[in-house]
């Protein structure tokens, strides 16, 4: 942890001195009518820069509640770090405009507080914050990909584990006494059925085993249901949303979205893979892989982590 914060104090002190580097070069805000004296104004935006940074840190960890974790995967990494780009843009941009109004105005009237200077810095600081991050994603980017692969490796574990978890749990074969009785018990239990009919909007509908499902895809109006049949895929097209198959499989931990077009039956995964931050789940035996959206990466995780 004290390293992850000394690495992240780091990254940060050395993208606030590209920036103060290239106002150095360029010299906005009327510096270059400061002479020499620009060049302390240049290091007193530099530690008023580093001061918002670790303010913009403090506001995504206690307030935006995204904590600094290398554990929460490459996504929640590069999706964090947009968000810091975003704020402490804003704030940067903020902290500058009333530095040159209390500090650079003496020299240069348009140096005062205004909504036009405001936008102004905004614009040259967004340049600097989208350069430093291309510069910051492009030398991490090996750090990423061992990162997702690493990841992926733990998801798969943890899959394997679910789908053995899963399997323990399947019915044992009974005698007729010992059926009768484990009927009844079932008629008061609160544990789903392992059939279900999944019934579209007309006449239409679907029983099958929940282990057998494969996959729900969505087309246009219409649900294709993907699941095993006599030692076969089988297909079945009903009249239904998302949404609605959704709503009908809540019950089972195993059935998750994994994009908006996409049901998934995660007992029927064979493995997830990565490519260049973009997830697949390659079903067994069926030779097809389904996306896995990045809005619905954490949900995938979730259902897979919680077997861990």
């Amino acid at each position: 942890m004290k390293n992850e914060r000394l690495e992240t104090f780091r990254v940060r002190v050395i993208s606030v001195g590209f920036s103060v580097l290239a106002l150095a070069i360029f010299k906005p805000f009327g510096l270059d009518a400061w002479q020499w004296e620009a060049y302390v104004h240049l290091l007193a935006i530099g530690a008023l820069g580093v001061g918002v940074c670790m303010l913009t840190e403090l506001i995504l960890h206690y307030i935006v509640r995204m904590p600094r974790s290398m554990e929460q995967g490459v996504d929640y990494i590069i999706r964090r770090n947009l968000w810091f780009q975003i704020i402490n843009t804003v704030l940067v941009s903020l902290m500058i405009c009333l530095y040159r109004h209390y500090m650079l105005s003496s020299r240069l009237e348009g140096n005062r507080l205004s909504w036009s200077n405001f936008f102004e810095t905004l614009l040259i600081m967004a340049f600097c914050s989208f350069a430093i991050g291309l510069y910051w994603r492009f030398k991490f980017r090996s750090r990423y990909l061992a990162l997702e692969l690493e990841e992926t490796r733990l998801l798969n574990e943890q899959l394997q584990k679910l789908q053995h978890e899963e399997e323990q749990r399947a019915p044992i074969p009974l005698t007729e006494g010992e059926s009768v009785a484990a009927s009844q018990a079932m008629a008061y239990s609160e544990t789903p059925s392992e059939t279900v009919t999944l019934e579209g909007t007309t006449s239409e509908n679907v029983s099958l085993r929940i282990p057998d499902l494969l996959y729900i895809e969505a087309v246009g109006n219409y649900v294709k249901v993907y699941h095993w049949q006599e030692g076969r895929v089988r297909t079945d097209m009903l009249r239904a949303t998302m949404k609605q198959m959704e709503d009908d499989l809540l019950a089972y931990s195993t059935i998750v979205r994994c994009h908006r077009a996409f049901l998934v039956n995660l007992q029927q995964v064979e493995k997830i893979i990565s490519k260049s931050g973009n997830m697949l789940l390659l079903i067994k035996s069926d030779n097809g892989s389904i996306p896995v959206s990045r809005s619905n990466m954490v949900q995938i995780r979730d259902a897979v982590k919680r077997y861990n």
